[in-house]
């Protein structure tokens, strides 16, 4: 005959009340003695409270956030009568296997799934999941119970993002996360190594701030990028001293006065004049790796530095404009992207990215390539320098240039002769502002 009866905390040792976080099992659940039912959390530990019986939960009477203390009901528990024992004995027996979260559950040796999913899970052990990290994965955030189960399956806690209250890691998230290893989704991400967690607290005081949504977005990409583009950085010194006379020049006439014609633009155009001539710089690799997509138009995306992060404005057919209509697109985009205000089409469609750093300083860097674009132009800070001329030194404007491209479409020799040709089209300033 089975009998009903009451799910009783047992003692919490110093603590008058404690935090519900997880509730394990829910009404209707069929459980097993001892199996966690809740778990509880104070700010230095968590514990779950088991099942004094099998049976099955008749009812769950308290709520993720609710508090409890020793004695409380937090619900009931239908069992077979032959196995009910007292409160008493109850209670002792759930003080005994409370667990807190600094201890380490030792491993089962089996797995409570079929042959064929205890196959799966092994073989997905072996070779897709990594290597449990003891350190980071005592550091999780979750329960007795979980890393229990996680350990069962060899799965690393630090690697499953939780779904629970506060990101707790619940078991469907460990569920999904052997589903997606098996299911070939998380391939990328398995066998790179972790950064390992550090208490940053603990050598002096520490704040958080959250990345920005754009930050969040452009750092996966960025990410995906380096780990799949096989970057190579070439570093040259273009004489813009002719560039920068001209530039003054133009901003002096009274029809350009209300137009910001900065250095970029004239970058910008003479990218445009070079990468007619060097067509594998304006292209993209197909996505089976066995063919290049060569692009008959020219579209100039740009890094633009705003409080949220750096997005990228586009230029659409940038090679039909002239430098002043260049000048006030840069212009115009630039401040539409610090007010937040740009959209989807206007930062897409790039087939080759500037970024410029020379307003801040710097004298080189190693930009990212901006997939799926072959290469990207770095820009510093412009200084002058001596330059020997054949019979004497003369003082020239030299920017410096940071090219970055993708080693498996184009190779040195036609990397170099590129920035060799963008340097004399800067130095040839007058031919690109003709038609200003």
């Amino acid at each position: 005959m089975s009998k009903i009866i009451d799910i009783i905390i047992p003692a919490l040792g110093d603590f008058d009340s404690i935090e519900v976080i997880e509730i394990i099992n829910k009404k209707g659940n069929q459980v097993k003695k001892e199996e966690g039912l809740i778990t509880l959390e104070t700010d230095k530990a968590s514990m779950d409270v088991p099942s004094p019986e099998d049976g099955i939960i008749e009812s769950i009477s308290i709520n993720v956030g609710d508090f409890v203390k020793q004695g409380d009901c937090i619900g009931t528990l239908k069992v077979n009568g032959s196995e009910v024992k007292t409160s008493s004995e109850k209670i002792k027996t759930a003080e005994k296997k409370i667990e807190t979260k600094n201890e380490i559950p030792i491993p089962s040796k089996k797995v409570n799934q079929s042959p064929t999913n205890r196959n799966e899970l092994e073989s997905s052990t072996l070779n897709g999941l990594p290597k449990i990290d003891e350190d980071s994965f005592s550091k999780a955030h979750a329960s007795p119970s979980i890393r229990k189960f996680a350990r069962e399956l060899g799965v690393n806690l630090i690697e499953v993002k939780g779904t629970g209250y506060k990101s707790r890691i619940l078991k469907d998230d460990i569920k999904a996360f052997v589903k997606s290893i098996l299911s070939g989704f998380s391939k990328s991400s398995v066998g790179l190594p972790k950064i390992p967690s550090l208490d940053y607290a603990k050598y002096g005081e520490v704040s958080n701030q959250s990345l920005t949504k754009i930050q969040k977005i452009s750092g996966q990409r960025l990410q995906a990028s380096w780990i799949n583009l096989p970057h190579v950085t070439q570093h040259d010194l273009a004489d813009i001293t002719e560039m920068e006379a001209d530039r003054l020049k133009i901003k002096k006439l009274k029809q350009y006065r209300d137009i910001k014609i900065s250095p970029l633009a004239y970058v910008i155009k003479a990218c445009c004049f070079v990468l007619k001539d060097f067509e594998r710089i304006n292209s993209s690799l197909s996505e089976d790796g066995n063919s290049i997509i060569l692009k008959s138009y020219i579209n100039i995306g740009f890094a633009a530095d705003t409080e949220n992060g750096l997005v990228v404005p586009v230029i659409k057919d940038a090679d039909k404009k002239s430098l002043i209509e260049i000048a006030e697109e840069l212009l115009s985009l630039s401040l539409k992207a610090r007010a937040g205000k740009l959209s989807s089409d206007e930062m897409s469609g790039a087939t080759f990215t500037i970024s410029s750093l020379g307003g801040i300083g710097g004298t080189a860097f190693t930009p990212i390539i901006n997939a799926p674009e072959v290469a990207i132009l770095g820009l510093s800070r412009s200084t002058t320098q001596p330059v020997w001329n054949g019979s004497k030194f003369e003082p020239k404007l030299m920017l410096p240039l940071s090219f970055s491209y993708d080693h498996r479409v184009i190779d040195g020799a036609y990397a170099v002769r590129f920035t060799t040709a963008l340097c004399d089209a800067l130095k040839k300033a007058r031919n690109l502002s003709k038609k200003a």
